[in-house]
């Protein structure tokens, strides 16, 4: 891609910005060298290493890149042999453990969100272990060779130490002597040339023996080694120089193993700037609010809110624009400052951007080409130097354009044709439009002159825009408008700065009849536009309210459905859970009623207890609605009389009318009798024929029934504990059958036999959920109050 083409488009701003984002200096040299891509396979494959960077910065953070340096310098001279200093190892051992981080924090990322591309090149990374181990166990975060290096090393230092203490007591020992502090300029120990001495007056050097190493700058004050400590600092200088010798060793061994490594670190240190290039794209990209635009290789682009990365967010106006599809050129004409300018650089610099596998800032959706080629004519070229106007520099630009451009490539071009005569200007920039059209090269070109319009209104795969003018304000809007052309807006302009109106109608009749008409016919297209750019608007609206209004709909109706779901499925556990509940008691009554009959004799068929529970089991699984509706209709329009055979629709039971009084029959159902309603029974036949063909059938003995009302409670005293015993089961059967939920038991205070046995029995009966005294107001101790099921 041309450099100068590059420059005009601002790319470069881009590089910078997106270079500030590395973290490492490693990331930062590939990001300066970024150029824009032609290939499309390319292309999307950096792309999606930038989505899949953008993915993870924005779940996790950026990748660990802490302590990570450019060592190839230090690693080249440790290949040719060389010696590396204590700081540039530690930096290998830096560098190698940083990449090992990043290695880790990306795989994790990629077992919780797919990123293959970025995992594939992380797991590149190879790890050394044992050479960070070596560095750092010879050399502290100060970058110094530690004691512990070797055994050697320490007992030199240890030495040292001990060699520097006895010098320091030694002359410690004279500076407080006092025949010598008189000949002394202070009473300090100090350092000259890596020697301990101490200052001395000039007038005392005759009497004080030993080695001058300094004087002050005066000469008033002599630096001297005293002959005492002369070869306790020699002995000191010899240990510093054996500790030279093996912090050498130490060095050259770690280098020696390091160097093992030269050509793996080196390839880490691609695998992690490119890492780190692709984080700073990422983080680029959260800082723009940009997408990933969708890429193609046919010539299309449709960018939808685009805006330009170098002009404020609070100031950029979007730009909506569609190129490749239904036209290849498009002609924005209109006045100056409105914005046609910043709207050429901002689709050139939005492909050179997507090409180089950075996101746009666009909404999703947008598409964008990859072209051969990006080239552009933008802003003014004139050269002093070479003596060349603003026409011919343009021209000569325009030239080397047409020279070079493909099928594939995106022209831009602005103020086509100006700074000549207008004639020959708008002639020179339709025969060049014609030619670039020809070439099927997509174009974007701007223009003052108005017979462009006309050719693009005339041209297929050639269409208008021109930048919004709100002329009530009197200023541009920047809204790049496809389809429409611009007008001039000077009548209006000058009418709404006050112009007389006589100078502008007469200024109207200079203008041509041919220019009059593109202009009434510019003014006619706006008229449209704003018209169906305000039905655009009420539709979109009212789409957006029905949208809203069907999915608040679907979702009540799917709420209805599962709240029906539900109520269906509990009634139908709550009929099922009734029925076998239903069916319990009656098995326990059955059970009792045959207990009862052979402790007393009763003549109650075993047979017909067995037809009994087959009836029950019949009915049980049903579950569904039973024909009462109709049949009650039938039952009231039949009058039922005692001796009557009717079927009990509760209990699904055929019984015998006994009595009938008022609304109420008392039904002899097997061997029991009970009150029900006339609603709940249905004749099956009359008693009046069936006594002329049978004899009525004799009740069991045990029978025994109350025909008035059931009363809440039952009053024992008096009665023997069996008699008391039959009469409670009676009652709490007719109690449980009339829907009581509670009933109380009169049997006395007495003795206590009548109610010990009274609740003993209560403890084992089915229809008894729990019993207790009475209390005060309800006859105490001689009550018990039963709490039915």
């Amino acid at each position: 891609m041309d450099t100068k083409i590059l420059k005009t488009l601002e790319y470069p701003k881009i590089i910078h910005r997106l270079s500030q984002h590395a973290a490492t200096s490693l990331g930062k040299t590939i990001a300066e060298s970024l150029q824009p891509v032609s290939d499309l396979e390319s292309v999307k494959q950096i792309l999606q290493i930038t989505d899949e960077a953008y993915t993870a910065d924005r779940l996790k953070g950026s990748a660990p890149f802490g302590g990570i340096v450019d060592i190839s310098a230090p690693l080249h001279r440790a290949r040719i042999g060389g010696t590396l200093n204590p700081a540039e190892l530690l930096d290998i051992a830096n560098t190698a453990r940083g990449g090992r981080r990043v290695k880790r924090h990306i795989s994790v990322l990629h077992e919780d969100n797919s990123i293959p591309m970025l995992h594939h090149i992380a797991d590149q990374i190879s790890e050394h272990k044992s050479l960070e181990d070596a560095i750092f166990d010879c050399i502290d975060d100060q970058a110094e060779v530690m004691d512990s290096a070797s055994a050697e090393l320490a007992s030199i230092r240890r030495e040292l130490r001990n060699g520097e203490s006895r010098i320091r007591e030694k002359m410690d020992q004279m500076v407080r002597s006092s025949s010598v502090q008189k000949m002394l300029q202070d009473a300090i120990v100090t350092l000259r040339n890596d020697r301990y001495v101490i200052p001395v007056k000039q007038e005392y050097r005759s009497h004080f023996g030993g080695i001058v190493h300094d004087q002050s700058g005066s000469g008033a004050t002599l630096f001297i080694e005293p002959e005492a400590i002369v070869a306790m600092n020699n002995k000191l200088r010899e240990l510093k120089a054996g500790e030279l010798r093996e912090i050498e060793k130490i060095l050259q061994k770690l280098t020696a193993l390091a160097s093992d490594y030269v050509e793996d670190l080196i390839y880490n240190l691609d695998l992690l700037g490119q890492i780190d290039f692709a984080f700073a794209k990422a983080r680029l990209a959260h800082l723009m609010k940009a997408t990933q635009p969708r890429m193609n290789d046919r010539g299309f682009l449709k960018i939808k809110r685009g805006r330009h990365p170098l002009i404020a967010p609070e100031q950029v106006v979007p730009l909506d624009v569609e190129l490749g599809n239904q036209y290849t050129s498009i002609i924005v004409t209109g006045p100056n400052t409105g914005g046609k300018t910043v709207s050429l650089k901002t689709i050139g610099l939005l492909s050179l951007m997507a090409m180089s596998g950075l996101f746009v800032p666009a909404e999703d959706g947008s598409q964008l080409c990859v072209f051969d080629a990006i080239y552009a004519d933008i802003g003014d070229e004139q050269s002093i130097e070479q003596s060349l106007s603003t026409f011919s520099s343009h021209l000569k630009n325009i030239i080397r354009i047409l020279g070079s451009m493909t099928s594939k490539s995106l022209v831009l071009l602005d103020e086509l044709g100006a700074g000549t005569d207008p004639a020959e200007g708008s002639a020179l920039a339709i025969a060049i439009l014609e030619h670039v059209h020809a070439m099927e090269s997509r174009i974007v070109a701007t223009t003052h002159y108005s017979e462009l319009k006309a050719y693009a209104y005339n041209r297929k795969g050639v269409i208008n825009a021109s930048m919004e003018f709100d002329v009530a304000t009197l200023s541009p809007t920047y809204r790049l408008l496809v389809g429409v052309p611009g007008r001039s807006n000077a009548f209006a302009i000058a009418e709404r700065l006050g112009l007389a109106r006589s100078i502008i109608e007469h200024a109207r009749g200079e203008v041509s009849e041919e220019d009059q008409r593109v202009e009434n016919m510019i003014a006619s297209l706006e008229e449209n536009r704003l018209g169906a750019e305000t039905e655009r608007q009420t539709a979109e609206s009212l789409r957006r309210e029905m949208e809203t209004l069907r999915a608040r709909h679907e979702a009540e109706s799917l709420r209805l459905e599962e709240q029906k779901e539900k109520l269906m499925q509990k009634a139908q556990d709550e009929a099922r859970e009734t029925v076998l509940k239903a069916k319990r008691e009656a098995e326990q009554i059955i059970a009792d009623l045959r207990k009862l009959a052979m402790e007393e004799g009763a003549s109650v068929k075993e047979h017909k207890l067995i037809e009994a529970r087959r009836k029950l089991d019949e009915a049980a699984p049903e579950l569904q609605k039973s024909k009462r509706g109709a049949s009650k209709t039938a039952t009231k329009q039949v009058k039922i009389e005692a001796g009557d055979e009717v079927t009990v629709y509760s209990l699904n039971q055929k019984g015998t009318v006994v009595e009938v009084h008022g609304s109420d029959a008392t039904v002899q159902l097997g061997i029991m009798k009970m009150k029900v309603a006339l609603d709940d029974l249905e004749l099956r036949s009359s008693g009046a024929a069936a006594s002329k063909t049978q004899q009525p059938k004799q009740a069991a003995s045990l029978q025994r029934t109350r025909e008035e009302n059931i009363k809440m409670e039952l009053d024992l005293r008096g009665e023997n504990l069996e008699e008391a015993i039959l009469e409670v089961d009676r009652f709490l059967d007719e109690a449980f059958l009339s829907g009581l939920a509670q009933v109380a038991i009169i049997h006395g205070k007495g003795t206590g036999v009548l109610r010990t046995g009274i609740q003993q029995y209560l403890r084992r009966h089915s229809h008894a959920k729990s019993f207790r005294l009475g209390n005060y107001g309800e006859g105490g101790v001689g009550v018990t109050v039963v709490e039915l099921k």
